[in-house]
């Protein structure tokens, strides 16, 4: 059964806590929490700041993606606003090996990101060190994007490589994620689905979070 996340990027930010609220009364598993620069992404978000104010809010585990150019300057204060997952991308982290391993010495679950033209390949050599790969199904930077279908198939070659390697790597898939495609990905070999504007667009988004969660069980 896939983890379903929800992005707060969708969220109402007037009405942040009675979001906070609605997801924790949900079947989601995580919140899903995008950090954009504008610079390594065209479009600006939230920081540690909103992060630290939502944490004793929410009862789920916090999967903070960072795109942002030099994320390895920012580790140590998302670990301090609460972050449990940090995921930073293969494009913007000159030593990501190191990266990773600071990420783990400050308590939280490593990710890594691939841009929709990154390929799987890239993963190779580091794998094994990886808890959570977050594969772009969209261009990074805005929500409601339409899906790239291209995506299936790295999901199946990713799957293939963390077989290999005998890793524990789950495999989550950020873009464009809708009720039609759910199943779809969740056979391609996906292991955890973040939902924006299915979720936040939705008249009832604790019943859409509860069909996704239904979908492939």
């Amino acid at each position: 059964m896939a983890l379903i996340a929800p992005s707060i990027l969708s969220a109402n930010f007037l009405n942040l806590e009675q979001d906070i609220n609605m997801i924790n009364n949900s079947e989601a598993d995580w919140f899903h929490l995008d950090v954009m620069d504008g610079r390594f992404v065209p479009n600006i978000t939230f920081g540690m700041p909103v992060i630290a104010a939502m944490k004793p809010k929410a009862q789920k585990t916090f999967d903070v993606h960072l795109m942002i150019v030099e994320p390895e300057k920012y580790i140590e204060g998302f670990a301090k606003a609460g972050a449990d997952i940090l995921t930073v991308h293969i494009e913007a982290s000159t030593h990501l090996h190191r990266s990773l391993q600071i990420i783990k010495a400050n308590g939280m679950k490593a990710g890594v990101a691939l841009n929709p033209h990154t390929p799987v390949h890239l993963l190779t050599d580091i794998i094994e060190d990886i808890d959570l790969v977050c594969m772009m199904s969209v261009n990074p930077g805005f929500g409601g994007q339409k899906f790239i279908e291209r995506t299936y198939q790295k999901i199946r070659d990713l799957k293939q490589l963390i077989n290999e390697r005998a890793a524990n790597t789950l495999i989550e898939i950020d873009g464009g994620v809708t009720l039609a495609n759910a199943g779809l990905l969740i056979d391609a070999g996906a292991d955890v689905l973040v939902a924006g504007n299915t979720v936040f667009s939705s008249p009832d988004p604790v019943d859409t979070i509860k069909r996704l969660k239904q979908v492939g069980k």
